[in-house]
C-alpha cells in the first residue's frame, strides 16, 4: 500500500499539461527500484537534473524535500520538490512547488518476469508570466523527448549493473 501525503489527485492534478513516457528494462522491479529510490543519484541519469540538495536529513519516503537545479536548453530553474507518494519497490510520487508547479509519478510494472516497465507521468503548470498553458503545450514535446532519453539512460544504468 502506498504512503501518501498529497496524492496524484491533489490540486495540481486538475490543471496543466500531462506528459507520460515509459521504458521497458530487462531487470526485476527490485533492481530498478534500487536505482530509482536513490533520489540523490537521479542526476546520473536525468540530463535535465544538474544538482540535488536535500532540505533536511530525510532521503527516502513521503515528506522527503529537496531542491533540484534543472536545465532544459537555455532555461534554468531550481525546482522545489517533495515526495508525496512512496510504495517501496512500486511507486514514487512528487509535487513540484517552485516556479513551475505540478505533480509527477514513477510507477514500476512487471508485464513478464525479469522485465520492468518504468512509467513516468507528470502534469506541470507554468505561471502566467511565462506563458502559462501555452508554454506548457509547447514544452510538452520537448520534455517528452528529454524524459524518454532520461528513461533510456536509467535503463542502461540498471541493465549494466545487472
Amino acid at each position: 500500500m502506498a504512503n501518501s501525503a498529497d496524492t496524484w489527485s491533489g490540486p495540481d492534478a486538475s490543471v496543466g499539461v500531462p506528459i507520460a513516457v515509459s521504458v521497458r528494462i530487462r531487470a526485476t522491479p527490485e533492481q530498478v527500484w534500487a536505482v530509482l529510490e536513490r533520489v540523490e543519484d537521479h542526476v546520473e541519469w536525468m540530463r535535465d537534473a544538474v544538482a540535488i540538495r536535500f532540505e533536511g536529513q530525510q532521503r527516502r519516503g513521503v515528506g522527503t524535500a529537496f531542491l533540484c537545479d534543472t536545465k532544459v536548453g537555455p532555461f534554468r530553474l531550481t525546482d522545489a520538490m517533495a515526495i508525496t507518494e512512496w510504495s517501496e519497490g512500486h511507486l514514487m510520487g512528487v509535487r513540484h512547488q517552485g516556479l513551475v508547479t505540478g505533480s509527477g509519478r514513477f510507477s514500476l510494472l512487471t508485464p513478464v518476469p525479469g522485465t520492468t516497465v518504468v512509467h513516468w507521468e507528470e502534469r506541470l503548470c507554468f505561471p502566467w508570466f511565462l506563458g502559462g498553458l501555452l508554454t506548457a503545450f509547447c514544452a510538452r514535446p520537448v520534455l517528452s523527448h528529454l524524459w524518454r532519453g532520461n528513461l533510456e539512460a536509467l535503463r542502461a544504468q540498471v541493465e549494466a549493473a545487472g
